[in-house]
């Protein structure tokens, strides 16, 4: 941190003090992987505790930050240089979307046929505990069958939402966007990405990482701890993963709550460099460019499909 505390003093200097070294910070974690990854191998060893809250600490901070920042500099600087490789990012980023989102949107469907499956045990059949599976059978309360909806339903909000974005179906304010011209729009989307989308990314991965591990380990982590507190710390460390449901047979595994804030925060982040990365060609290539390999879903139905464009 020599470095960071010499050029500290103004904004400027801390940013560029940081992205320098953020190379060695970069080196250093891959030349030593056991320090931050000794715990996936878990042996409940003193290594292993200080291992996961090393992970738990470099998860959301300023260094990770960094690094990222300046992986995503050179990475963005060699693709303007080669646009067929942003294109391919972009097809890449865009095509992961839609693959997650058209997976886990049949999540809906799961709804469905359990809250059916629900209404039928509890009022025609009248039972208990319901049981599903061939060989092995899964068998739990009624009400941790109710109670689990709602974990469906969060997987289509948090997982569906980038596959949302690259389909255009989300909800957007053209006051101004829609008069203006095809450069300038493109412009304006840029500024999105970099000044909205990324920045609120990163505020909600730093909270929701230390929301995330406050359910798993004991004592808590704290984002205002040092890391020298937090190796200390894990001498008392210990799994306590959260699976107390709001009723007493209830849904018993809430901290996949928290996972999916992560995966939904992650896959913001990464749309984010895709749709900038998007709007860049367009506004470089121009109104032809507008589009370029965007899988869209076919509906089939003309008047549908019209209508989802107005919308």
């Amino acid at each position: 941190m020599g470095l960071v505390e010499a050029w500290g003093g103004n904004l400027l200097g801390w940013i560029v003090a940081n992205l320098i070294e953020s190379v060695y910070n970069l080196f250093y974690a891959l030349t030593n992987p056991g320090l931050w990854l000794d715990w996936v191998t878990w042996n409940n060893t003193t290594e292993d505790k200080q291992s996961l809250m090393r992970l738990v600490y470099y998860g959301a901070s300023v260094e990770l930050f960094f690094v990222l920042l300046m992986l995503l500099i050179v990475y963005t600087a060699v693709a303007i240089w080669h646009r067929p490789l942003m294109w391919a990012t972009v097809r890449g980023l865009e095509k992961f979307a839609n693959t997650v989102g058209r997976t886990f949107a049949w999540a809906g469907l799961a709804m469905v046929l359990i809250q059916i499956l629900i209404i039928f045990t509890q009022r025609i059949f009248a039972v208990a505990q319901i049981t599903l599976g061939f060989g092995i059978a899964v068998s739990f309360d009624v009400s941790w069958w109710s109670e689990s909806l709602k974990f469906y339903n969060a997987m289509v909000v948090a997982l569906c939402a980038t596959y949302t974005f690259v389909q255009g179906g989300h909800v957007r304010v053209d006051l101004v966007y829609s008069a203006v011209s095809f450069r300038t729009k493109k412009i304006i989307d840029m500024f999105g990405s970099l000044f909205f989308m990324i920045p609120a990314g990163v505020v909600i991965w730093m909270y929701s990482w230390f929301f995330f591990w406050r359910h798993m380990i004991v004592p808590n982590a704290s984002a205002s701890d040092a890391l020298d507190r937090l190796v200390a710390k894990s001498v008392a460390l210990r799994w306590n993963i959260e699976t107390t449901g709001f009723s007493p047979n209830g849904f018993n595994a809430y901290f996949l709550f928290k996972v999916l804030i992560l995966a939904y925060t992650g896959m913001i982040l990464i749309h984010a460099v895709s749709f900038f990365y998007r709007s860049f060609l367009e506004w470089r290539e121009g109104e032809a460019s507008e589009g370029k390999y965007l899988d869209r879903d076919v509906l089939g139905d003309p008047t549908a499909e019209r209508v989802a464009e107005i919308h």
